[in-house]
């Protein structure tokens, strides 16, 4: 078992440059993963319309890249995901704040979109930068700080849900389900989609874990076999659906399904389900 003999300082200030340059890497690259999932997808897609989709995409995630452009007019919410080791110390300045600062300076360098608003039930005031973002902690081994950044567009978060299903619901009814969600959807969410589940636990941490899942790698299956093989099923049932690329038809509607699984309280089967659009941006560092 690793010991560690003393604690590792993180410096604030360094939390904020990491976050910055992640908020503009993140909206302004593609990663690789999906692109291989797209271009996948645009070989398999049965309807011209599709394709032509496909390829537009493609294409846009290449312009992005090269001339350091949004991917989308919708720069998003900013997410953060924290794994802090529980021999690290950050020293100089509290984290969140630190957090905070760094998506001030990567939205306003960057010339990012800025989408929050204060008073969002009454008068919806933006303020401005940005912020607050949505910081999630996780106390982790070691010593080190990993930061996951992730944009989360607006379009396809007002397509999330949470179900509560009966406990024997099973997977027909999680399979269930999901389509239902999908075929509500339609083309808001800019499909195909990355579709995040969170399965067990209690309402707000199967929301959690979603939105947690979609930072794995694209199309990369659970290590469980039985919940790979759930997200398999998901997968081939929600492209049937013919909602099809950006919603106009076709086979593609999802390029990946991440499950993940919670134990949960015998009486009840949560149930989160989080979509994420074809632009499926994050970036992440470990300091």
């Amino acid at each position: 078992m690793l010991e560690y003999a003393c604690m590792r300082e993180i410096q604030a200030p360094d939390v904020t440059r990491a976050v910055a340059e992640l908020a503009q890497r993140a909206n302004f690259e593609l990663g690789g993963d999906v692109v291989r999932l797209l271009e996948a997808a645009r070989e398999r897609e049965v309807s011209p319309i599709g394709r032509e989709a496909l390829a537009r995409l493609l294409e846009n995630a290449r312009l992005a890249k090269d001339e350091r452009l949004p991917l989308c007019q919708d720069c998003g919410i900013a997410v953060v995901f924290l794994e802090l080791g529980q021999y690290a110390h950050i020293t100089g300045g509290d984290l969140y704040e630190a957090v905070a600062d760094g998506v001030r300076c990567g939205y306003r360098d960057g010339f990012l979109r800025k989408s929050m608003v204060a008073r969002p039930f009454s008068a919806r005031i933006n303020t401005g930068d940005n912020t607050p973002p949505v910081i999630h902690v996780e106390i982790v081994p070691g010593d080190r700080l990993r930061i996951a950044f992730m944009p989360k567009g607006g379009g396809a978060e007002n397509m999330s849900r949470l179900v509560m299903l009966k406990p024997g619901a099973g997977e027909h009814g999680i399979t269930d389900a999901v389509v239902s969600a999908v075929r509500d959807a339609g083309g808001n969410p800019c499909p195909p989609l990355i579709i995040g589940l969170g399965i067990g636990a209690t309402a707000e941490k199967s929301l959690e874990i979603a939105k947690k899942a979609l930072l794995r790698p694209a199309g990369e299956p659970n290590s469980d076999v039985e919940t790979a093989e759930l997200e398999r099923k998901v997968f081939d049932a929600v492209n049937m659906t013919g909602v099809g690329p950006l919603g106009m038809g076709g086979g593609v509607t999802a390029i990946a399904v991440h499950a993940e699984v919670y134990p949960c309280h015998f009486a009840s089967l949560p149930l989160a389900i989080n979509l994420q659009c074809h632009s499926a941006r994050h970036a992440e560092v470990t300091l």
